[in-house]
Formats: structure tokens, sequence, C-alpha cells
């Protein structure tokens, strides 16, 4: 017999949890608006989830706000401060915008 686990894993290690992602499920339907706005705009975009930044960003701040996840500056997340030019040098409020 093998002494692998189910479909060959190795049983002899622990499970290393990833860096992010693990966070508690909105049970209570907190924030439910910002999400459907996020998931709505997905879907008239085509999902071009750039097209959809500002949304995103009301999504996890509220996420923040109601301890559903840990509170990070939103730059740790991809997003810079209003103003701010990205890599391209185009201004981050005129992108979302258009």
């Amino acid at each position: 017999m093998s002494a692998g686990g189910a479909f060959g894993g190795n049983r002899g290690l622990s499970p290393v949890p990833p860096e992010k992602g693990v966070f508690p499920l909105d049970h209570m339907h907190l924030c439910d608006l910002e999400k459907k706005e996020y998931l709505s705009c997905l879907k008239t975009s085509g999902h071009q989830s750039e097209k959809c930044r500002l949304f995103s960003k009301k999504y996890l701040e509220c996420r923040m706000e109601k301890n559903l996840m840990a509170k990070q500056d939103m730059s740790e997340l991809g997003f810079v401060k209003e103003g701010n030019s990205d890599a391209s040098g185009e201004k981050v409020s005129e992108r979302i915008a258009n």
C-alpha cells in the first residue's frame, strides 16, 4: 500500500495557510450592497476588473470597517491615493472614470 494521503498527498506534511485570503465570510450580509455593485460592474464591463476598481476598493473598505478582514493600507492592496500616478503616468482617478 502507498503511504500517501488522498490523491497521493503526503500525510507527513502539515498544511501552510496562505498569506492572504483567509477572512470570515459575510454571514450577516454587512457588505452586500458593495459586493453587488462590484459584481454588477464586472458583469456589465465584460469582467474587466480594471474598470471596477472603485467598487472593489469600496467593498474592501467595507470589509475592513466591519472587521471582516484585517485593516490594511489600501496601497498594500494595489490601490494608490487619489491624484497619484501609477507606473503608466496616468492618474488613477482619471483611469477609474474611463
